[in-house]
C-alpha cells in the first residue's frame, strides 16, 4: 500500500501498536461512510487497519468538510492525544472504503500507560512523532505552493488517486477541485 504517507510511522514502534491491536483488540468491520470517530465525542478505540481507507475530517463553522488526513491498510487510526486525555475529538474519522479494523479500547490503553512505564514511553514517542508529521504539513501549507504540494504528493503517492476522490485530495491539499484538475492537466498526470 502507500508507504510513508503518514511519516510518523517511521519514528514509532509500529510493531507494538499493531500487535496490541491485533492480539488484544477485536476485529470490527466498518462500511463506507461510517465514522470510526465522531467529532465532539471521545474516541473509544485505536485501531490497526487490516483493509480499507479512512479520512480525517474537520468542519468549518458553516459545516464545510475539510480533509486533514488520510490513512490506509496497514496503518493506524486513532484520535490518540484527545481520547487518552478524555477530551472530545476535533475531527471525525470517516470510512472511505469498507474497512476491517482491529480495535483496541482507549480505556484499556489509558490503564496500560498508567501502569507500564515502557508503554508510557512508547506513547510519548508516538505523540511526538505524530506532532512532527502534522507540524510539517502545517508549515507546507504556508511555505510550499499548491503546485509544490501537489507534485510532492504525486511523486511520493501516485496511487492515492485510485483510493480517494479528487474532491478529498483537493481538500487535503487545501485547494479547490478545479485547481487540482488544472494542476493534473498541466502535469499530464490523469491517474
Amino acid at each position: 500500500m502507500i508507504e510513508n504517507f503518514n511519516t510518523y510511522i517511521q519514528h514509532i514502534e509500529p510493531d507494538f501498536w499493531r500487535d496490541l491491536c491485533i492480539n488484544e483488540g477485536a476485529l470490527r468491520h466498518y462500511d463506507r461512510g461510517e465514522e470510526f470517530v465522531h467529532v465532539g465525542d471521545v474516541a473509544r478505540y485505536i485501531g490497526f487497519i487490516r483493509s480499507g481507507t479512512l479520512k480525517y475530517v474537520a468542519y468549518s463553522a458553516d459545516g464545510t468538510e475539510h480533509v486533514v488526513g488520510m490513512v490506509f491498510e496497514g496503518g493506524f487510526v486513532a484520535d490518540l492525544l484527545f481520547s487518552l486525555s478524555d477530551l472530545p475529538a476535533k475531527v471525525s474519522i470517516i470510512v472511505e472504503t469498507g474497512c476491517d479494523i482491529y480495535c483496541y479500547p482507549t480505556k484499556d490503553l489509558i490503564k496500560l500507560i498508567k501502569t507500564d512505564e515502557s508503554v508510557e514511553a512508547i506513547y510519548n514517542r508516538t505523540i511526538e512523532a505524530v506532532f512532527s508529521t502534522v507540524y510539517d504539513r502545517y508549515i507546507d501549507l504556508y511555505c510550499a505552493s499548491p503546485q509544490q504540494r501537489y507534485s510532492d504528493l504525486v511523486m511520493r503517492h501516485p496511487d492515492l488517486f485510485s483510493l480517494y476522490s479528487l474532491k478529498d485530495i483537493a481538500s487535503f491539499l487545501n485547494i479547490t477541485p478545479t485547481h487540482l484538475s488544472r494542476l493534473r492537466k498541466n502535469s499530464g498526470n490523469h491517474d
